[in-house]
């Protein structure tokens, strides 16, 4: 299932009820990796109704068996009032973002540092013990461990862009850029992180390599969750807010 076809059928089921789809995240600017970067999808529309969700079964199926994560559906209320609860994705979404139909409305949506701090740290303890998790399950198993890596990557990289937002800096679009003034604000070495980075986009990491980069990037998580525990955000940046792309 392509962009368009999802926004056809999207367009079918909601009718003059849908308001804005929207690609955000590394699709929205050309960041992607091929095999292994999904589209991410916002939808906002007027109402939801059960009926209609229902109606969606076939076309979601179908997008999640394309490989995408499920798409994100928020009424135009819930839109205007929830920066607070997903300051993260909201900062990522209002910097960096494609719409592929109707309007989405920007113009009163505010992101605050505090609540960007809160989140953040809650997302990087989160990945923290998923991670912890994913060691103890793969063990000692070599393809297990650089799957791990893989998949943790871009996550991270949603972090990593969160921390620099909390110190009022626009993230770059290079990823090791990205690392790179993260590990430098969290006191972390960022090579662990750039070799998964190259791993990503085709450079596999040699099989004797593998465990020290793991243990290199689990204890660089761990720096960075540290780090954010004791981070006092700068007192004069009361807001966090960033120019739309479309």
């Amino acid at each position: 299932m392509s962009l368009d076809d999802l926004v056809r059928q999207l367009q079918q089921v909601h009718g003059d009820a849908l308001r804005a789809v929207v690609l955000y995240g590394s699709a929205a600017s050309g960041e992607q990796v091929a095999g292994y970067s999904d589209y991410n999808v916002m939808v906002i529309v007027s109402s939801i109704a059960l009926a209609q969700m229902r109606s969606l079964a076939q076309t979601m199926r179908a997008w999640q068996e394309a490989g995408n994560p499920p798409v994100l559906e928020l009424t135009e209320a819930e839109w205007q009032r929830s920066a607070d609860i997903f300051p993260m994705e909201y900062a990522d979404i209002l910097e960096r973002h494609r719409l592929l139909h109707g309007t989405l409305p920007t113009a009163d949506i505010v992101v605050h540092v505090h609540h960007l701090r809160l989140q953040t740290e809650q997302e990087a303890m989160g990945k923290l013990l998923r991670l912890r998790r994913g060691v103890m399950v793969a063990g000692t198993d070599v393809k297990r461990q650089t799957e791990l890596l893989r998949s943790s990557y871009s996550a991270l990289q949603v972090i990593f862009r969160a921390v620099l937002r909390l110190h009022n800096v626009r993230p770059e679009r290079d990823a090791n850029a990205v690392i790179a003034a993260t590990a430098a604000r969290g006191g972390f070495d960022p090579a662990p992180f750039t070799r998964v980075s190259a791993l990503v986009r085709g450079t596999a990491i040699p099989n004797a390599d593998v465990e020290s980069v793991l243990a290199g990037y689990v204890n660089g998580l761990n720096q960075l969750v540290e780090y954010l525990d004791r981070f006092a955000p700068p007192e004069a940046a009361s807001d966090v807010i960033h120019p739309v792309s479309s």
